[in-house]
C-alpha cells in the first residue's frame, strides 16, 4: 500500500530529512506507486489473522504519543473486510490511556510483529469504540470464545494504509508454542533441535518444508508447505488432495490424502487443514503430535479424483466440518472465474467452523454459515429444492450429509450424476455386508474379511505388501486387478472403463458380491 503510506507518513519535515540523509529519490517511489486504495490481500488477512499480540500508538490532546501492547490468542485481531479490521477489548489495568487518547484523537497506529520469519506488518487506521449496547452483535463476533477475559468494548479500525517493512534489524525470537512446534526442547540454558526435523519423512517425489502452523479451530490445524528453495510448486485444481508422510504411534510410516484448501492460483504455497480425531486411524493425530516448523516431507504430487465441472452450469457446494478443504479451494476458483455458486457449510458450533472469517470476506454473497450453537440450521432438502436448474451439487463432510444431499437430490428428480461427493473417512459398513473370503494370486494364500473390515485392512493385517494412501476410495492409489469374482464397487477414484476394461477394484472401501474373489497381490 505504497502510495497511501506515502501520503501519511511524508510530511514536509520527513521530506526535508530524506533529502538531507540522501534518501529522497528512493522514496519517492511510493509516492508515484499505482496503489490508491488501501485494501488487505489474502497475504495480510492470512498474517493479520495468525498474531497473538501487536503493538499499538495513539496520541493524547497535547501531541504525546503512547504506545501499548494488545495480546491475546492467536486470531483475536479479526479482518471484518478489506478495508476493515477489529478487536475485542479485554479489561487491563484500568488506566485507559488508549480509550481516552481515541476519545480525541481517532487515528491509531499498529505494528503487527512476526519475529519467527522476521516479518512486520505497518498499519495506519481510523479507530471507532463500540460498546454492547450499542451492537451487541459486532461486539459478539470479535468475542474469542475459547478465551476467557471480560470484554469491556470492541475496537473497529477503518484502514488508511499499510506497509511491509524490511526484515533488517529484527531480532528472531519464538514463542514457547514456536519453539514447541519447531521440534526443539527449551532448557535453561540452551534449546537443541529435535533429530527428526533434520531427516526429511517419507519417499515421495515432491520435497516440501512446513513453513507455517495454525489452530483454525480448537480441532483443526492448518499447515503450510512451500518447496525448500521457495520456488514456484506444480499447479493444482481445486478439489486436489496431496498424500503426506505419517509416522503412526507405533513406529509404521503410512501415507494419509489431505485436500489443498489454499487458493488453486497460488504457486508459492500448497495449505492442507487437519482436523484432530483421537477416535480415527491414528494419521490425525500423528500429524498434530509430530508435524513441525520447518519439518521435511517427501509427499506425493497432487492429484484430483473431486475436480469441478469446466462448463457454465452453476454450482451448490456443501460443507460440514472438515468438508470444507476442498469445497473451499473450489469456491475461491469459483469466485475468480465469475461462475455462479453458492456455498453452505454447517458445524456443530460457531468455533468449529474453519476459515469462517476468510470465507466470509472473499465469498461475500455467495456463503451461508450454519452452526449448531445458534443461528439457522442447514435445511439440505431446502438447499437442493432451490439450486437452479441443472446445478452441479459438490458434498464434503460426515457420511449422513452425503446421504442426506444424496437423498434430497433423488426426491427432487437431480441427476445422480450431478451430485459428486468426498468423503473424509471411510464409508460404514452396510448392514448387507457379510465376511468373505479373498484369495491373493501371486502370494498363494487366502485371507479372511470380517463384516467390518475391509479387504485392504485385511489384506496388510496377513502381512502382505500392498500400495495405499487414503483409505478412503478417492485416491486410486489401492486399486488392484480382479482376475476371478465380481466387486462390490464403493469407491470414487476409478472410471467406468477402469472398472469394466481393466477389471480394477480398489480395496480399501470395495467388497466383494460374489463368494469367490480372487485379486493380482
Amino acid at each position: 500500500m505504497a502510495r497511501k503510506f506515502a501520503e501519511i507518513s511524508y510530511t514536509p519535515a520527513v521530506r526535508a530529512a530524506q533529502e538531507r540523509y540522501g534518501s529522497r529519490r528512493a522514496n519517492m517511489r511510493f509516492e508515484e506507486a499505482d496503489e490508491p486504495e488501501a485494501l488487505l490481500s489474502e497475504t495480510e488477512i492470512d498474517f493479520i489473522e495468525a498474531r497473538d499480540g501487536f503493538y499499538q500508538a495513539t496520541a493524547n490532546a497535547d501531541g504525546w504519543p503512547y504506545v501499548q501492547f494488545r495480546g491475546g490468542p492467536a486470531g483475536f485481531l479479526k479482518v471484518l473486510d478489506q478495508r476493515t479490521i477489529g478487536y475485542a477489548d479485554f479489561r487491563g489495568n484500568v488506566q485507559y490511556l488508549s480509550v481516552g487518547n481515541l476519545a480525541d484523537n481517532d487515528r491509531i497506529a499498529l505494528i503487527l510483529m512476526d519475529y519467527a520469519n522476521q516479518r512486520r506488518l505497518k498499519i495506519w487506521a481510523r479507530a471507532r469504540l463500540v460498546h454492547a449496547n450499542e451492537d451487541a452483535d459486532l461486539v459478539a463476533r470479535l468475542e474469542v470464545p475459547t478465551y476467557r477475559a471480560r470484554v469491556e468494548r470492541a475496537v473497529v479500525l477503518t484502514i488508511e494504509a499499510f506497509d511491509w517493512n524490511c526484515p533488517q534489524h529484527i531480532t528472531p525470537r519464538f514463542t514457547e508454542a514456536e519453539i514447541e512446534a519447531a521440534g526443539l526442547r527449551l532448557t535453561a540454558t540452551q534449546t537443541e533441535p529435535d533429530a527428526a526435523i533434520d531427516a526429511a519423512l517419507g519417499d515421495g517425489p515432491l520435497e516440501l518444508v512446513i513453513t507455517g502452523i495454525r489452530q483454525l479451530t480448537p480441532e483443526v490445524r492448518a499447515y503450510e508447505l512451500r518447496r525448500p528453495g521457495l520456488g514456484d510448486l506444480p499447479a493444482v485444481e481445486a478439489g486436489s488432495h496431496l498424500q503426506v508422510p505419517v509416522r503412526l504411534d507405533d513406529g509404521r510410516l503410512e501415507t494419509r490424502s489431505y485436500s489443498i484448501a489454499s487458493n488453486p492460483g497460488r504457486r508459492d504455497a500448497y495449505e492442507i487443514a487437519v482436523r484432530l480425531d483421537p477416535e480415527g486411524s491414528g494419521g490425525s493425530s500423528a500429524v498434530h503430535a509430530g508435524y513441525a516448523l520447518g519439518m521435511r516431507l517427501n509427499t506425493g504430487m497432487p492429484k484430483n479424483a473431486f475436480a469441478l465441472h469446466d462448463d457454465d452450469r452453476p454450482a451448490v457446494l456443501i460443507a460440514g466440518g472438515i468438508g470444507i478443504t476442498p469445497l473451499k479451494a473450489m469456491a475461491q476458483k469459483l469466485k475468480s472465474d465469475g461462475r455462479a455458486f453458492r456455498l453452505h457449510y454447517a458445524a456443530r458450533t460457531e468455533a468449529l467452523l474453519a476459515y469462517r472469517s476468510k470465507l466470509a470476506l472473499a465469498l461475500a454473497g455467495d456463503v451461508t454459515f450454519y452452526a449448531g450453537d445458534g443461528g439457522p440450521r442447514l435445511d439440505v432438502a431446502r438447499v437442493i429444492a432451490e439450486a437452479p436448474v441443472g446445478a452441479r451439487f459438490y458434498v464434503c463432510g460426515p457420511e449422513r450429509l452425503i446421504e442426506a444431499v444424496r437423498q434430497a437430490a433423488a426426491e427432487h428428480g437431480r441427476d445422480p450424476c450431478d451430485v459428486r461427493f468426498e468423503h473424509f473417512k471411510a464409508p460404514a459398513p452396510e448392514d448387507s455386508d457379510t465376511a468373505h473370503r479373498v484369495e491373493l494370486a501371486r502370494s498363494g494364500i487366502t485371507v479372511d474379511v470380517a463384516r467390518n473390515q475391509t479387504i485392504l485392512d485385511a489384506v496388510l493385517d496377513a502381512g502382505i505388501d500392498a500400495d495405499y494412501a487414503c483409505k478412503t476410495g478417492t485416491c486410486g492409489t489401492c486399486a488392484v486387478k480382479v482376475l476371478t469374482g465380481a466387486p462390490d464397487h464403493r469407491d470414487q477414484a476409478l472410471s467406468d472403463a477402469e472398472r469394466d476394461q481393466a477389471s480394477l477394484m480398489c480395496p480399501c472401501v470395495s467388497r466383494a458380491t460374489t463368494e469367490d474373489l480372487v485379486l493380482d497381490l
